[in-house]
This record gives structure tokens, C-alpha cells and sequence, in this order.
């Protein structure tokens, strides 16, 4: 299973910028254009929160291309979503997923900025050569015992 978190970059400076009102707007379209992409790559929207999103997928493949197709429909927009892409082994229970991947695949998520896609070394392993990308070493990831490895998805590639 692969797991997609998705935020906001620097949310609290664009409420400030744009006004409660507007912002509130910004969001809805924002859970939309998730829930639409999410939906078209057979994943399901396990939570939002804020600015958040949670998503989980049955492939790589299907995260990967829901999260390009939201980063690409944000193009332009001051908007600046970064995400993080894990592929793990959750556990699913009444209240939704969790386990380690999970808190893994939100701190590969808060490792990016905005624009960044940021896969996991579990996920890189399970996509195929055509989707490219650049490897950003081990990384110290709050919360996690041992460095974690991530690469970052070139859209333009």
C-alpha cells in the first residue's frame, strides 16, 4: 500500500495574505482538485486537516500520478503544495491507519517544500524507469529512529 501526504507551504502566511474568507475558498478548491485527482488513480481520502491531506493508494504508480496531476494543476498558483509518498504496510483499523509507515510517510511529506514530490526509498523501489528521479541521500527525519532515504520526483523529466 502507498501512502501520500500532502500540505500547504507556508499555509498561515497565504490565510494572512488572502483573508479568512478567501482562504477558506482556496481550500475547497484545493480538497476538490485532491479528491477528483485521488479518485481518477484508485486511491481513497483517508483524512484531511487543515491544510492537509492523507490519501492511500494500492500502487506506487497510482500515488505518484495523482500527486503529479495535483502539483501540475497548481502550476502558476501561488499555492505550494509539498508531498510525501511512502509505500508500506499500515494497519488498518476502525479509525483509519496507522503504524509506523504512516508517521513515516508524513515526515517524508514535512521533509519537502513547496512543489516537492518526495518518495520514499520503498517507493522509488516499487515504480518503474519512467518515472525519474533525483536522490537526496539519507535524511535525519524528526521523530524517526534511523535516516531515511528520499529522492525527489522531476516533473519535468
Amino acid at each position: 500500500m502507498t501512502l501520500l501526504f500532502a500540505d500547504i507551504e507556508s499555509s498561515t502566511v497565504l490565510l494572512e495574505r488572502r483573508g479568512t474568507v478567501t482562504y477558506a475558498g482556496v481550500l475547497t478548491r484545493l480538497r476538490e482538485t485532491i479528491r477528483q485527482a485521488v479518485a481518477r488513480h484508485g486511491g481513497t481520502e483517508v483524512d484531511t486537516h487543515g491544510d492537509a491531506a492523507f490519501c492511500v493508494f494500492p500502487r506506487a504508480e497510482n500515488a505518484v500520478e495523482a500527486a503529479v496531476e495535483i502539483q501540475l494543476s497548481l502550476a502558476g498558483d501561488e499555492l505550494r503544495m509539498r508531498m510525501g509518498i511512502h509505500t508500506g504496510t499500515p494497519t488498518r483499523t476502525d479509525e483509519g491507519y496507522v503504524g509506523r509507515d504512516v508517521h513515516r510517510a508524513a515526515r517524508v511529506c514535512a521533509a519537502g517544500h513547496g512543489g516537492d514530490i518526495l518518495l520514499s526509498d520503498s517507493t522509488r523501489r516499487a515504480l518503474d524507469a519512467r518515472y525519474v528521479s533525483r536522490d537526496l541521500g539519507e535524511q535525519e527525519l524528526r521523530g524517526l529512529e534511523r535516516p531515511v532515504r528520499l529522492h525527489r520526483l522531476e516533473l519535468g523529466a
